[in-house]
């Protein structure tokens, strides 16, 4: 039932919001000369794929965790698109391919090996990355892996339609920052 949701609203959004990711594309081009961001990142049953997002870190930026990364590294147009979370927009295409579902544990890096290890112990790779999820909305990010593969297993266990909406909503009403950067 959840991925006829993921389905519908990604296809939904990819269409209605095609404005909004066009104007953001060319802001993007003015901003960085490069305006998507394509990063390998853990998949559903470790598998590998290619998360798509709108840049918001200069391009000599080095591939690490948001967390890793330095605030200077993030382009005038880049801390609005962060702040606003529409640099996430293009993650609807990897929701409509199957990749991800708007709601689950948020993909991590390949060489973040703590938290793959806290994540296979718990399981978490049994299900679809997600957009957003519990960790999200409560800002608990990837610099404590224990903690984000405690809280993403707890919301794994408890899914269901009702919780997939509220998240949802919550993401969508501006609850919870985003991945924070180091200072």
């Amino acid at each position: 039932m959840i991925r006829f949701f993921d389905v519908v609203f990604s296809s939904l959004g990819l269409v209605l919001g095609f404005p909004v990711l066009l104007l953001i594309y060319l802001l993007g081009l003015l901003d960085t000369g490069s305006p998507l961001f394509l990063q390998e990142r853990v998949g559903r049953n470790k598998r590998p794929f290619t998360l798509v997002k709108f840049r918001t870190m200069a391009l000599d930026t080095a591939s690490v965790a948001s967390h890793l990364a330095s605030s200077a590294s993030i382009t005038r147009v880049g801390g609005f698109l962060r702040k606003s979370k529409l640099d996430e927009l293009p993650q609807l295409w990897n929701v409509l391919k199957g990749e991800m579902s708007l709601v689950g544990p948020r993909p991590n890096l390949f060489n973040q090996q703590e938290l793959i290890a806290e994540r296979d112990s718990l399981g978490i790779y049994a299900v679809r990355p997600g957009i957003t999820g519990v960790a999200q909305i409560n800002h608990i990010d990837m610099s404590t892996p224990r903690l984000l593969a405690q809280t993403d297993a707890a919301m794994i266990r408890s899914m269901s339609v009702p919780l997939y909406f509220k998240l949802l909503l919550q993401t969508v009403l501006g609850k919870g920052n985003g991945d924070r950067v180091a200072n």
